[in-house]
């Protein structure tokens, strides 16, 4: 990609969690940047916990070559949201967004109950913390909520052999109400084919996503840092079914995950399954996500050209100074 002659526009922001969001973090408050270019926007939302640079990094890399996949996509980003506002139009126009699973970050009766209300049929479940803990809730889960279907992302938190047992001590009802495991444990084709030899549980890839990662059963596709098109094809080529996911990052980083997610299945009908691109609810609120409306299956589209958002990105503190 072309050096630019010019920087483009940044707006930090920091999105505060209601909770720890995974089994590798201990960080309540995330900062990450909007971007603007020619009239474009975009979102950088790192996670260093998971091998993304800094922000700081992102940001100097966004004002030079362009070489980390986060900053690239942010720039793809862009590029499609100017290119619609150009032409007046929304991104989302006679496009259809997968539903959504819910996606929470820890075992918690209360949350589960206001999914359910919701209409949520599948829980996703940040996993990995305290595997106890976590074994009896589901066991407890399953009983209460029969028809549920269940989500597990342990973001490579464990052995090999810890994920063995733990879902195999789950017992034969339980694993049957899993839908998948999403990195049980670090990729691996042996590793990972004789765990699902000895448990039947789908696992998904997602850290490890890539064309040759074929012992899966199940590709999680991150527009924020991965190629939809390249994974999907690969998936179809693997027999695999794709699950697209925002970041947990901004709502206009939600909004691409959701468009992308959408062009994906008009390119591969049914390819792409039920999604997570539902998120927003993890932070505190605010006037981006509040634009998104209520917490459900559905992905409301913003109001607006491109993704939408349109006086809430023109009313940000935009600079070059970074």
């Amino acid at each position: 990609m072309h050096l630019i002659e010019q920087k483009p526009l940044i707006a930090r922001y920091r999105l505060k969690a209601r909770g720890f969001l995974n089994s590798i973090s201990n960080r309540r408050e995330f900062e990450g940047a909007l971007i603007q270019i020619d009239g474009g926007y975009g979102c950088i939302h790192p996670w260093p916990e998971l091998g993304d640079p800094t922000l700081d990094k992102c940001l100097a890399d966004l004002a030079g070559e362009r070489r980390w996949p986060i900053v690239r996509r942010a720039v793809r980003c862009a590029e499609f949201d100017r290119t619609a506002r150009g032409f007046e139009n929304s991104l989302f126009e006679e496009m259809e967004v997968p539903k959504s699973h819910a996606t929470l970050a820890k075992g918690d009766v209360a949350e589960i109950a206001l999914a359910v209300e919701a209409g949520f049929t599948t829980i996703k479940l940040k996993a990995g913390r305290d595997l106890t803990r976590e074994a009896a809730f589901l066991k407890d889960m399953a009983v209460e909520y029969p028809a549920l279907k269940w989500r597990l992302d342990f973001n490579e938190a464990l052995e090999p052999e810890q994920a063995t047992d733990f879902l195999t001590g789950l017992g034969d009802k339980v694993r049957g109400a899993i839908d998948f495991v999403e990195d049980p444990c670090p990729y691996s084709e042996s590793a990972w084919k004789e765990l699902w030899k000895r448990t039947r549980v789908r696992l998904a890839v997602d850290h490890e996503a890539a064309p040759l990662s074929s012992a899966a059963q199940v590709m999680v596709i991150k527009p924020a840092i991965d190629e939809p098109f390249l994974l999907g094809e690969a998936a179809i080529a693997h027999s695999q079914r794709v699950v697209m996911t925002s970041y947990m990052d901004h709502p206009v980083g939600q909004a691409f995950a959701a468009w992308e997610a959408a062009r994906l299945e008009l390119q591969f009908p049914g390819l792409v399954g039920l999604c997570g691109l539902q998120t927003h609810h993890l932070f505190e609120p605010d006037e981006f996500s509040e634009a998104l409306g209520p917490w459900s299956p559905d992905f409301k589209i913003p109001d607006g050209l491109g993704l939408g958002f349109d006086d809430l990105l023109d009313a940000q503190p935009w600079t070059r100074l970074y």
